[in-house]
Protein backbone atom coordinates (compact mmCIF):
# COMPACT_ATOMS: atom_id res chain seq x y z
CA UNK A 1 0.00 0.00 0.00
CA UNK A 2 1.24 3.16 -1.05
CA UNK A 3 -0.63 6.48 0.19
CA UNK A 4 1.06 9.56 -1.71
CA UNK A 5 0.47 13.02 -0.51
CA UNK A 6 -1.83 15.11 -1.38
CA UNK A 7 -0.94 18.51 -2.95
CA UNK A 8 -3.10 21.61 -0.84
CA UNK A 9 -4.46 24.36 -2.68
CA UNK A 10 -2.09 27.32 -3.70
CA UNK A 11 0.42 24.82 -4.98
CA UNK A 12 0.67 25.93 -8.53
CA UNK A 13 0.29 21.81 -10.07
CA UNK A 14 -2.61 21.81 -8.83
CA UNK A 15 -3.83 24.77 -11.54
CA UNK A 16 -2.14 23.10 -14.74
CA UNK A 17 -3.62 22.12 -17.34
CA UNK A 18 -3.26 17.99 -17.53
CA UNK A 19 -1.39 16.05 -20.41
CA UNK A 20 -3.48 13.41 -22.63
CA UNK A 21 -2.38 9.66 -21.22
CA UNK A 22 -1.05 7.86 -23.94
CA UNK A 23 -0.45 4.57 -23.16
CA UNK A 24 -2.36 1.96 -21.67
CA UNK A 25 -2.13 -1.01 -19.56
CA UNK A 26 0.98 -0.47 -19.00
CA UNK A 27 2.97 -1.75 -15.21
CA UNK A 28 3.68 2.21 -14.61
CA UNK A 29 0.10 3.20 -15.03
CA UNK A 30 -1.45 0.18 -12.72
CA UNK A 31 1.04 1.10 -10.26
CA UNK A 32 -0.20 4.81 -10.50
CA UNK A 33 -3.72 3.81 -10.15
CA UNK A 34 -3.18 1.42 -7.36
CA UNK A 35 -1.28 4.30 -5.35
CA UNK A 36 -4.24 6.77 -6.15
CA UNK A 37 -7.02 4.09 -4.74
CA UNK A 38 -4.29 3.67 -1.47
CA UNK A 39 -4.20 7.58 -1.34
CA UNK A 40 -7.96 8.12 -1.48
CA UNK A 41 -8.95 5.24 0.70
CA UNK A 42 -6.52 6.56 3.47
CA UNK A 43 -8.33 10.28 3.31
CA UNK A 44 -11.56 8.74 3.20
CA UNK A 45 -12.00 10.47 -0.47
CA UNK A 46 -14.87 10.33 -2.69
CA UNK A 47 -12.53 10.83 -5.46
CA UNK A 48 -8.52 11.69 -6.52
CA UNK A 49 -7.53 13.37 -9.82
CA UNK A 50 -3.80 12.39 -10.76
CA UNK A 51 -2.97 15.97 -10.14
CA UNK A 52 -4.04 16.37 -6.50
CA UNK A 53 -0.88 14.24 -6.71
CA UNK A 54 1.86 15.59 -8.55
CA UNK A 55 1.24 13.36 -11.85
CA UNK A 56 0.13 15.49 -14.54
CA UNK A 57 -2.34 13.44 -16.94
CA UNK A 58 -5.58 12.92 -17.59
CA UNK A 59 -6.49 10.38 -14.73
CA UNK A 60 -9.17 10.25 -11.98
CA UNK A 61 -10.42 7.56 -9.88
CA UNK A 62 -13.69 8.01 -7.82
CA UNK A 63 -16.67 5.46 -6.34
CA UNK A 64 -17.44 4.22 -3.20
CA UNK A 65 -20.06 2.23 -1.78
CA UNK A 66 -20.09 4.37 1.74
CA UNK A 67 -18.18 7.73 2.21
CA UNK A 68 -17.59 9.01 6.02
CA UNK A 69 -17.31 12.74 4.62
CA UNK A 70 -20.49 12.59 2.65
CA UNK A 71 -22.25 10.33 4.96
CA UNK A 72 -25.69 10.60 3.08
CA UNK A 73 -24.67 10.11 -0.68
CA UNK A 74 -26.08 6.77 -2.64
CA UNK A 75 -22.79 4.85 -3.55
CA UNK A 76 -20.61 5.75 -6.63
CA UNK A 77 -19.70 3.20 -9.01
CA UNK A 78 -15.70 2.59 -8.60
CA UNK A 79 -14.09 4.11 -11.56
CA UNK A 80 -11.09 4.82 -13.09
CA UNK A 81 -11.62 7.17 -16.14
CA UNK A 82 -8.64 8.67 -18.04
CA UNK A 83 -9.13 11.02 -20.99
CA UNK A 84 -12.82 12.25 -20.26
CA UNK A 85 -14.90 14.37 -22.12
CA UNK A 86 -18.14 15.61 -20.13
CA UNK A 87 -21.52 16.88 -21.91
CA UNK A 88 -23.59 17.71 -19.94
CA UNK A 89 -27.85 16.72 -20.37
CA UNK A 90 -29.90 19.51 -19.40
CA UNK A 91 -28.71 23.19 -18.58
CA UNK A 92 -30.78 22.35 -15.01
CA UNK A 93 -28.27 22.97 -12.19
CA UNK A 94 -28.00 22.03 -8.53
CA UNK A 95 -26.11 23.64 -6.02
CA UNK A 96 -24.58 21.46 -3.49
CA UNK A 97 -21.57 21.87 -0.91
CA UNK A 98 -18.39 20.32 -1.43
CA UNK A 99 -15.05 19.36 -0.02
CA UNK A 100 -11.52 18.45 -1.42
CA UNK A 101 -8.99 16.51 -0.25
CA UNK A 102 -6.93 19.50 -1.98
CA UNK A 103 -8.59 22.32 0.31
CA UNK A 104 -8.78 20.30 3.71
CA UNK A 105 -11.09 21.56 6.54
CA UNK A 106 -13.02 23.68 4.26
CA UNK A 107 -16.58 23.37 2.16
CA UNK A 108 -18.56 25.62 0.05
CA UNK A 109 -21.68 25.36 -2.04
CA UNK A 110 -21.08 24.77 -5.83
CA UNK A 111 -23.28 24.47 -8.37
CA UNK A 112 -22.76 21.98 -11.05
CA UNK A 113 -24.83 20.49 -13.85
CA UNK A 114 -27.73 17.79 -12.46
CA UNK A 115 -27.43 15.25 -15.37
CA UNK A 116 -24.06 14.48 -17.46
CA UNK A 117 -22.87 12.03 -20.15
CA UNK A 118 -19.50 11.33 -20.21
CA UNK A 119 -16.63 9.17 -21.80
CA UNK A 120 -13.30 8.12 -21.61
CA UNK A 121 -11.24 4.83 -21.13
CA UNK A 122 -10.69 2.35 -18.43
CA UNK A 123 -6.70 1.64 -17.28
CA UNK A 124 -6.22 -0.57 -20.08
CA UNK A 125 -7.64 1.61 -23.18
CA UNK A 126 -11.35 0.12 -23.19
CA UNK A 127 -14.06 2.68 -23.47
CA UNK A 128 -16.26 4.03 -20.96
CA UNK A 129 -19.77 5.51 -21.69
CA UNK A 130 -21.91 6.81 -19.11
CA UNK A 131 -24.69 8.73 -18.18
CA UNK A 132 -25.33 9.92 -14.59
CA UNK A 133 -26.99 11.95 -12.31
CA UNK A 134 -26.82 13.48 -8.63
CA UNK A 135 -24.02 13.24 -6.90
CA UNK A 136 -22.24 10.85 -9.28
CA UNK A 137 -22.71 13.86 -11.78
CA UNK A 138 -21.09 15.90 -8.87
CA UNK A 139 -18.26 13.92 -8.52
CA UNK A 140 -17.42 13.26 -11.69
CA UNK A 141 -17.47 16.96 -12.55
CA UNK A 142 -15.67 17.95 -9.40
CA UNK A 143 -12.83 15.60 -10.54
CA UNK A 144 -12.58 16.05 -13.89
CA UNK A 145 -12.44 20.32 -13.03
CA UNK A 146 -8.91 19.01 -11.80
CA UNK A 147 -7.33 17.93 -15.43
CA UNK A 148 -8.44 21.80 -16.27
CA UNK A 149 -6.43 23.41 -13.55
CA UNK A 150 -10.09 23.96 -11.47
CA UNK A 151 -10.33 23.87 -7.73
CA UNK A 152 -13.81 24.25 -6.38
CA UNK A 153 -13.57 27.32 -4.74
CA UNK A 154 -12.99 28.75 -7.83
CA UNK A 155 -17.13 28.23 -8.70
CA UNK A 156 -18.43 29.18 -5.56
CA UNK A 157 -20.91 31.95 -6.56
CA UNK A 158 -22.03 33.03 -2.69
CA UNK A 159 -19.23 32.77 -0.72
CA UNK A 160 -21.43 33.37 2.83
CA UNK A 161 -21.46 29.45 1.86
CA UNK A 162 -18.19 28.90 2.30
CA UNK A 163 -16.13 27.80 5.95
CA UNK A 164 -14.52 25.20 7.58
CA UNK A 165 -16.26 22.09 7.85
CA UNK A 166 -15.35 22.31 11.43
CA UNK A 167 -17.81 25.22 12.00
CA UNK A 168 -20.38 24.74 9.37
CA UNK A 169 -20.63 20.93 9.73
CA UNK A 170 -20.09 20.57 13.75
CA UNK A 171 -21.90 16.95 13.93
CA UNK A 172 -18.89 15.75 11.42
CA UNK A 173 -15.95 13.65 12.41
CA UNK A 174 -13.01 16.18 11.93
CA UNK A 175 -10.96 13.53 10.86
CA UNK A 176 -12.81 12.51 8.20
CA UNK A 177 -12.53 15.95 6.48
CA UNK A 178 -9.08 16.62 5.66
Amino acid sequence: MTVRDILKMGDPRLLRVAEPVREFGTPEMKALIADMFDTMHAANGAGLAAPQIGVNLQLVIYGFKENQRYPDAPAVPETVLINPVLTPLSNDMDEQFEGCLSVPGLRGVVPRYTQLHYEGVDQDGRPIVRDAEGFHARVVQHEVDHLLGILYPMRITDFSQFGYTSVMFPDLDPDDDQ
